[in-house]
């Protein structure tokens, strides 16, 4: 279903956004893969069992508008078209809102939403032309606050904001908008969130070997983009947590915070 469909992956280096482009890559898709270093993505093509494959690698900051226009242009001069855009490329963090440098919610903000924005503005009138899909990778920290993460919550809360309110206004042109809600995947994004001063944390406070694998979470995305849906929550917790804060907000709060408490070296202890 996804072959021959031109497919752009931002932050496509590591983690969900690796694997995506890998294994849209065995389905055959044109895939284009953008992430800041250049030489990584080249080293993944290089590495990719689909010698035949192909792909374009092209260096992207998300964060900056003039690159993400960039991205876009690239694509059409190669393949003429876009029939998937996802916005994966993101960046988390993890302090308390008062001990929290502001400008580490800015950074979070212009990687997370706003380069959601400037690649989702540029693509839009190819998206719509060909009824392709738009599509955000979120986190259930865009669908219920995380204590220590106001960034990332606040980042996530406004990507959705914007791709439904997009979906709506497009209701009657055929644009099909997914936005996907992961729980904990093992990848690298905790090992690089900012802490309090906007430092990388340097390590993840959370057993990587028990979570979602980066694959298992592209697999159930590009199924989701093959089906149409609307949206993708990946796991029974997640449910249960989008669930309940419908019906009993005040308790979720309460167990998100016990939750989030007995993470190691929390700063909520």
């Amino acid at each position: 279903m996804m072959n021959n469909k031109v497919v752009i992956v931002t932050g496509a280096s590591s983690g969900i956004g690796k694997a995506l482009a890998l294994e849209l890559i065995a389905m055959n898709a044109k895939v284009v893969m953008a992430a800041r270093n250049k030489s990584v993505l080249d080293k993944i093509i290089a590495e990719s069992n689909d010698k035949g494959a192909d792909v374009l690698a092209l260096e992207t900051d998300v964060t900056k508008e003039e690159e993400c226009k960039r991205l876009i242009d690239s694509t059409i001069n190669k393949f003429g078209r876009i029939d998937v855009l996802i916005n994966n490329a993101g960046i988390s963090m993890r302090a308390l809102f008062d001990e929290l440098n502001i400008d580490v919610i800015k950074k979070v903000m212009d990687v997370n939403f706003w380069g959601t924005v400037y690649c989702t503005k540029y693509a839009f009138p190819y998206l719509l032309e060909s009824k392709g899909s738009l599509v955000g990778v979120s986190s259930i920290a865009g669908a219920k606050g995380l204590p220590c993460r106001t960034g990332y919550s606040a980042s996530k809360f406004a990507m959705q904001g914007l791709l439904e309110v997009i979906r709506i206004e497009n209701i009657k042109k055929g644009l099909h908008v997914l936005i996907a809600y992961p729980g904990f995947t093992a990848s690298n994004i905790r090992n690089v969130a900012l802490s309090k001063d906007g430092s990388a944390q340097g390590e993840s406070p959370l057993d990587e070997s028990k979570l979602m694998t980066s694959e298992e979470v592209a697999k159930r995305i590009i199924n989701a983009i093959i089906k149409r849906k609307r949206s993708l929550i990946m796991t029974g917790q997640g449910k249960l947590t989008i669930l309940l804060n419908k019906f009993f907000p005040k308790l979720v709060d309460k167990l998100v915070y016990n939750h989030m408490a007995k993470e190691p070296n929390s700063p909520l202890k």
